[in-house]
């Protein structure tokens, strides 16, 4: 009986049965991997092939690192560890080497910091010639030497192994560890080990370490050598997955009871899959009953991995049973009876067996069940997760045959699984076959999801088919989906990116009062930022007075479009009465871009009177203006400008523009300036001074010309 199996997880038995069991084990396990010293070969031990018989393959501690050389002086020794420890601090590795094999030939070996630094440094560099001198030097210092290399160093060339995928090295060195009793913790070599025999389909010979470093701490109490409950999971899923050994795994499990580690969902996961994929169904009723004893409610872990196995043994009634089974048992309706990984193993074990006839018959019973689950929702059905498994594997031609195998048989069709086909459909642009399925869930009396109209009206975007948007999104309002700001966002951005502002313009018009829908003043930025971009000023003109009317206040980005736009379209006049029309409003947050593009457009044309007003705004606010930019606006289009003409149609707007040409020519202090130096301040006031003065004289001089000009018009 399994439960007599399983005992010991929970009494604890006597750790002399195990070391007993382990050694027998041992004892008539297979010999080792032999590609350890193909590793190594050729540059640090090299098989010596001769004739006659052949020699055992050396101990790495019998190589040329231990050979004899001549006697050396303690002053020699000294001045080779400190060219050791130079070349490693300068990264000088061949010279290293070479000083460690002068040191390795000496009856006393290097120091241990130096020695452990080379091993450190020659692991760091993760290329097969230094990790095979790495590998060399640290076997070499654990049987001379057991206490030389820290945990941190032998840490570090394991998982520099497990980086260049290299098993028997990483065996050959944890093997050395333990027979010359280095103990480090398992979270130190255990994790690559496990990682790297199971990449490599050598898992059984770290299942022989495994237990010897388990007997170690049963037997000899080295505690640092346990490993913890996730660590055990590892190995007994290893001895699951990668070995298929039922013997294994129940010896792993009472290892894992004599260390006083009790079995988790992980642990019975494992095992499920074991017990499916054997075809143990006794079993598997036994450990059923033995987690309701042990009080485990939630069995999702246990069923994708009773899954897994079935479909591994080529069981898919079980499988199909089992799902059924779990459906009926779900408390949680609104939890995924399977992940998505589950399915993709389901879906290809039917379709590589043929047995799509099966697969449809699976989802007709599963509708039946969850028909009478109201809330379990549309994303959560099995059918939903088979045919999007299908969709997922790139399989939609067999979602396809599913579907049609469900219509044959007369079953009803449930939305989850038109769902995920025509998600695909629209995914790759097939709208004819996308249009011919909205036509079949229609005449099946089925209301199409939010996530079918997303997708649809995706595509339609897509295709430029905007009239065809436009009618799904009547659709979904109609059908009172609540959700309607997927939608909403996917057709105004896909009318901006196509630059018809017209169609956003009517579309929100349409939209505005739906309260499913928040619109807010970007979506009419982002209308009157459109017409601008195209010159339909009238438009954008429209569009802002349709937005203060239905009470959505302006911000700096709507001002900022208009004024841009009204300034490429020679149209300053218009932002003369936009500035006259918000100067005064309290809710206008004035920054700088906002002055300086007011200020660019009086000056353009020549209204300086307002131009006026916006530098006193600016100065009130303290808000810096660059007066270059303006004066060249000035030059560019006032440069003829005669002020005689101005003197006698309009002496207001002289003295506007007078007044601009002495803030523009005036020295104007901001916070920029303030911390320059009292010197500088002086060279700038001068220069502002000697300005000023050629400009009165320009100015003396136009005042001659142009009182000329008069006394010759009055003589005329």
């Amino acid at each position: 009986m399994l439960r007599g199996r399983l005992l010991p997880l929970f009494h604890f038995c006597h750790p002399k049965s195990f070391s007993s069991s382990s050694s027998s084990s041992s004892s008539s396990s297979s010999p080792e991997i032999p590609t350890l010293y193909s590793f190594l070969q050729p540059s640090i031990f090299a098989i010596r092939t001769t004739k006659g018989p052949q020699n055992p393959p050396p101990s790495p501690s019998s190589t040329s690192l231990s050979s004899p050389g001549k006697t050396l002086t303690p002053e020699d020794t000294a001045a080779l560890e400190s060219d050791l420890l130079s070349a490693l601090r300068s990264s000088r590795t061949d010279d290293a080497w070479k000083s460690f094999k002068s040191l390795a030939s000496l009856p006393r070996l290097p120091r241990p910091d130096a020695a452990d630094a080379l091993v450190a440094h020659l692991a760091s560099l993760r290329d097969r010639h230094n990790l095979k001198r790495a590998f060399a030097a640290a076997v070499f210092l654990l049987e001379r030497r057991p206490g030389t290399l820290s945990i941190a160093s032998l840490e570090a060339l394991l998982r520099a192994m497990d980086s260049a995928n290299t098993p028997a090295p990483a065996l050959a060195l944890v093997r050395s560890m333990l027979k010359n009793r280095v103990f480090p913790p398992f979270a130190a070599w255990g994790c690559f080990l496990i990682r790297i025999t199971r990449r490599n389909g050598c898992f059984d010979a770290f299942l022989r370490v495994f237990e010897e470093s388990c007997r170690l701490v049963l037997d000899e109490k080295v505690e640092p050598m346990k490993p913890d409950m996730a660590s055990c999971n590892e190995v007994l899923d290893g001895c699951c997955r990668e070995l298929g050994s039922v013997a294994a795994a129940e010896r792993v499990v009472e290892i894992m009871s004599t260390m006083g580690l009790s079995p988790d969902l992980q642990s019975f996961g494992s095992l499920a899959f074991l017990y499916a994929s054997k075809g143990l169904e006794s079993r598997i009723v036994e450990l059923d009953k033995l987690m309701d004893a042990l009080g485990f409610s939630d069995k999702m872990i246990v069923l994708k991995n009773l899954i897994s196995g079935y479909v591994k043994s080529g069981s898919l009634e079980s499988v199909s049973s089992e799902i059924l089974r779990a459906l009926k048992e779900r408390h949680d309706k609104s939890s995924y009876l399977l992940d998505e990984d589950t399915y993709g193993e389901v879906v290809k074990g039917f379709t590589d067996g043929g047995r799509i006839k099966d697969l449809a018959s699976l989802i007709i019973q599963a509708q039946e069940l969850e028909s009478s689950q109201d809330s379990v929702g549309i994303d959560r059905s099995i059918g939903f997760g088979i045919v999007n498994a299908c969709v997922g594997l790139n399989l939609l031609d067999k979602a396809h045959s599913i579907l049609d195998e469900m219509n044959a048989q007369g079953a009803p069709v449930g939305l989850g699984v038109y769902s995920s086909i025509l998600k695909a459909y629209c995914k790759e642009q097939r709208t004819a076959e996308a249009a011919q399925l909205v036509t079949e869930i229609s005449a099946a009396g089925l209301q199409l999801d939010a996530s079918s109209y997303d997708a649809l009206i995706d595509a339609s975007m897509s295709a430029q088919d905007f009239q065809s948007a436009f009618s799904l999104f009547r659709d979904m309002r109609e059908a009172r989906i609540p959700d309607l700001k997927t939608s909403y966002l996917t057709i105004m951005t896909g009318l901006t990116e196509n630059n018809r502002p017209e169609l956003m313009a009517s579309f929100l018009d349409t939209v505005v009062d739906d309260p499913r829908i928040e619109i807010a003043t970007h979506d009419w930025n982002s209308i009157i930022h459109a017409f601008c971009k195209v010159g339909r000023l009238e438009d954008a003109q429209r569009t802002y007075r349709r937005m203060i009317f239905l009470r959505f206040e302006p911000n700096n980005q709507t001002y900022l479009s208009l004024i841009n736009g009204y300034v490429s379209g020679e149209k300053c006049f218009s932002v003369l009465i936009l500035w006259t029309d918000i100067r005064r409003k309290e809710f206008v947050q004035f920054d700088h871009d906002l002055v300086d593009a007011f200020l660019y457009a009086m000056v353009k044309g020549g209204f300086f009177d307002a131009a006026m007003q916006v530098v006193e705004k600016a100065q009130e606010l303290k808000i810096f203006i660059d007066k270059w930019r303006h004066k060249q606006a000035f030059m560019e289009n006032h440069k003829k400008l005669r002020i005689s003409k101005i003197r006698r149609r309009n002496f207001r707007k002289l003295e506007a523009l007078i007044a601009f040409k002495n803030w523009a020519v005036h020295r104007y202090i901001s916070t920029f300036w303030r911390g320059r130096k009292e010197e500088e301040e002086g060279q700038v006031e001068e220069e502002e001074e000697r300005r000023e003065k050629r400009e009165e004289e320009e100015e003396k001089v136009v005042r001659k010309e142009e009182e000329k000009a008069g006394e010759e018009e009055k003589r005329w």
